[in-house]
């Protein structure tokens, strides 16, 4: 067994292992961990599947997506199938109604008669003083009136069609928005002079643009997606195959580079090193040549005094003898840490290697990440989903409105619901213009009522699946890797499909763990939402104190967030190798970290270094790649690809950045998975066989070496940072 280490008094960061002749890895007799939030976490999976099957009974995302006319009737859809666009008979009352609702739900409504027409008219029309002598038929266009009118059998005269809101009156060249006839605001100076005799129109031809420019030009161009939606999906439709293969180069430089880490690892840190050393040398040069410069020509900083120009003070020697002092002191800095810690930096160096070669007996695990993508990508759409429903929930309300104000029309003030299928104008002989008209969604329900707290539930839910899903995926990673790490004879004793195993195990015996940690980051994050929502909305009303006060707390909650992103990650490998709850595997790796603080920093920083770049060498090529082809630089023999059929050549190219970054972070991610479980073994290894000749080391001979070159003395029971 060994001898027991002796007991620390003074330890503030509790006993290292003790050796364990039995410990072969990641146990396999283990029981249920952390049940009471494992029930909880299962009820708040099954509310939220009650959630959207409520969302879905009552919703309807059909008021997102088509606009209504005023019957109620969907355009572009059923009967209106040919008819997409909504038509408004009288743009001008769009304008000028302090009414309108114009929200993402309802879209853009106003108390005029609206339509479903199969394409928005395109040119300047009004009916002129002697149109009301002829027949209606003869004026309008039927196809911009409302379905139940029939030009050439009506009995109404042009007049009391016009007052009536039956048909236009006039309109202008307008361009479809979202589904929505709108006017053309590029077009609408040339609106022609007869405009300004028109009943119901302003006098002057110019406060006619200015009224219609003023109510709908804002909208217009903020919301002119349509074209560009359909100008991207060609886009797209054209260049899918040239993206993918764009995907895939970088799928196969990401793999490469993490297997030549493996031989490249301490090329790759000691050019880093050198080359940050390099560069503050030649920062301290240049300060020191700046300042004998300014010092020769006199220049001080007495002779400017304060000013606010900071260009200014670049022009005295004070400036750069305090850069000059700086530089030098960070600079003696890493000089001194490189040289101190040249042994900690040759174990990260070697726990990389080490990594590199866990991955290449494991290249499935490089798979993983496509599961985890997956699962986020239900989680994601689930919750998306859910939301539009529950925003769609409710049926539409139909109020009786006056579409002129006429003398008889002043007791009609939107009170009076209605059915516009049903609705006839002549049940108001006192107002002709009165007209069932769509006012907003029903919201008296008990889920309507409600809708605003089954949001929050689907955000919550949401966000604590999203960080099951991510912590399921590291801790299976994990529990594959360090049965890698604590395979004696590598790779014969690994395990068979090791990240199966470690994903079987996870899901049979951690689910309440893996609950335990995702709720308390989740609860941190809807910390910080509400933060940023309390900020955004009161930010017109902060004095410097309260935004001060703001920017304190959501500084220390996005600390806090960090940290324990990095505490479960620990937790959930103790959780993986020996199958304890949540709270004592946290306890656990806490403490042995703390207890080689050293070593954390050092290989983390040397870690995340690498992995930056690594990341920028296979965003940056794949996308500088992509820019030279998408933009017709680099062309393709027999002209496979034009870049000139590309409407925004960009896109292609922002598609292919973002899908390399999205890959490229996958399998560092695996990477990086890798490098910390490896370590985390390694420290328990160190701790456990304290270099005895009868306790054998789980570590690499490269390690190894390092270890006997740095402590050729072991002292028995842990080995001192």
């Amino acid at each position: 067994m060994g001898k027991k280490p002796e007991t620390d008094p003074d330890s503030e960061y509790g006993e290292p292992a003790q050796f364990d002749p039995t410990f072969r890895g990641p146990i396999n007799k283990r029981g249920c961990t952390d049940i009471i939030c494992c029930i909880l976490f299962m009820a708040v999976v099954l509310g939220y599947a009650v959630v959207g099957i409520l969302a879905w009974l009552y919703g309807d995302p059909r008021h997102v997506l088509y606009p209504r006319n005023s019957t109620g009737s969907f355009c572009g859809t059923g009967q209106n199938k040919d008819r997409p666009n909504l038509f408004y008979l009288d743009i001008v009352k769009c304008a000028t109604s302090i009414n309108i609702l114009a929200t993402p739900l309802n879209g853009f409504q106003c108390p005029t008669t609206q339509v479903c027409v199969e394409r928005c008219p395109d040119d300047f029309w009004a009916v002129d003083v002697l149109a009301y002598l002829r027949s209606p038929d003869q004026v309008f266009d039927q196809s911009l009136c409302v379905p139940s009118l029939n030009l050439k059998s009506t009995q109404l005269t042009v007049r009391e069609i016009v007052d009536r809101e039956l048909c236009p009156f006039f309109h202008v060249p307008t361009t479809s928005v979202l589904g929505r006839c709108l006017p053309d605001v590029t077009v609408l100076g040339r609106i022609p002079s007869n405009f300004s005799s028109v009943p119901g129109l302003p006098s002057s031809t110019g406060q006619t643009v200015a009224l219609i420019q003023n109510g709908t030009g804002d909208i217009i161009n903020g919301f002119n997606a349509r074209d560009v939606g359909v100008r991207i999906f060609e886009d797209f439709a054209s260049s899918w195959p040239w993206i993918l293969i764009g995907l895939l180069i970088a799928m196969v430089v990401s793999m490469l580079f993490l297997l030549l880490l493996r031989f490249t690892a301490p090329v790759m840190v000691w050019v880093l090193i050198i080359g940050v050393l390099a560069i503050g040398a030649y920062g301290i040069w240049h300060c020191y040549w700046e300042y004998d410069n300014h010092r020769q020509n006199s220049a001080s900083i007495s002779d400017i005094g304060f000013t606010t120009n900071l260009s200014v003070y670049l022009q005295v020697q004070e400036t750069w003898l305090a850069f000059l002092i700086i530089i030098s002191v960070v600079e003696a800095i890493l000089l001194l840490t490189v040289i101190f810690l040249r042994t900690r930096i040759l174990i990260a160096i070697a726990l990389i290697q080490e990594s590199s070669r866990a991955i290449g007996h494991m290249m499935t695990s490089l798979l993983y990440p496509l599961v985890t993508f997956a699962l986020l990508v239900v989680c994601v759409a689930y919750w998306g989903i859910t939301a539009l429903y529950l925003a769609t929930s409710g049926d539409p309300i139909y109020r009786v409105v006056a579409l002129n104000s006429t003398s008889g029309c002043e007791s009609i003030n939107a009170t009076i619901s209605c059915d516009p299928l049903n609705f006839n104008s002549t049940d108001y002989p006192s107002c002709p213009s009165a007209s069932c008209i769509f006012i907003k969604y029903n919201d008296e329900g008990l889920v309507q009522r409600n809708v605003f707290n089954l949001q929050i539930y689907n955000v919550v839910a949401f966000l604590w699946c999203v960080n099951f899903v991510l912590a399921l995926g590291q801790c299976t990673l994990a529990g594959a890797f360090a049965s890698y790490y604590w395979a004696f004879t590598k790779p014969d004793d690994i395990p068979m499909f090791p990240v199966c195993s470690g994903f079987i195990r996870s899901l049979r015996y951690h689910v309440g763990s893996l609950a335990f940690g995702a709720l308390i980051l989740t609860l941190v994050q809807i910390v910080r939402i509400i933060l940023e929502y309390i900020d955004h909305k009161t930010r017109g009303a902060q004095n410097a104190c309260a935004r001060f006060l703001l920017c304190c707390l959501k500084c220390c909650f996005w600390c806090l967030e960090k940290f324990i992103k990095f505490l479960n990650r620990n937790a959930y490998i103790m959780i993986a190798i020996y199958g304890k709850n949540f709270c004592v595997s946290a306890k656990n790796a806490f403490l042995l970290l703390m207890r080689n603080v050293i070593r954390v920093v050092v290989l983390d920083k040397v870690t995340d270094l690498l992995l930056f770049f690594g990341k920028l060498l296979v965003v940056g090529g794949v996308g500088v790649l992509s820019f030279f082809f998408f933009s017709g630089r680099i062309l393709l023999p027999g002209n496979t690809f034009r870049s000139e059929s590309l409407n925004y050549y960009w896109m292609p190219i922002i598609t292919v950045v973002f899908g390399s970054y999205l890959i490229a972070h996958g399998f560092f991610s695996v990477y990086n998975m890798c490098v910390d479980t490896l370590f985390l073994c390694f420290l328990e290894d160190l701790e456990r066989n304290d270099g005895s000749l009868q306790k054998p080391y789980y570590m690499s001979k490269n390690l190894m070496k390092i270890l006997n070159k740095s402590n050729k003395a072991p002292k028995k029971g842990k080995e001192k940072d």
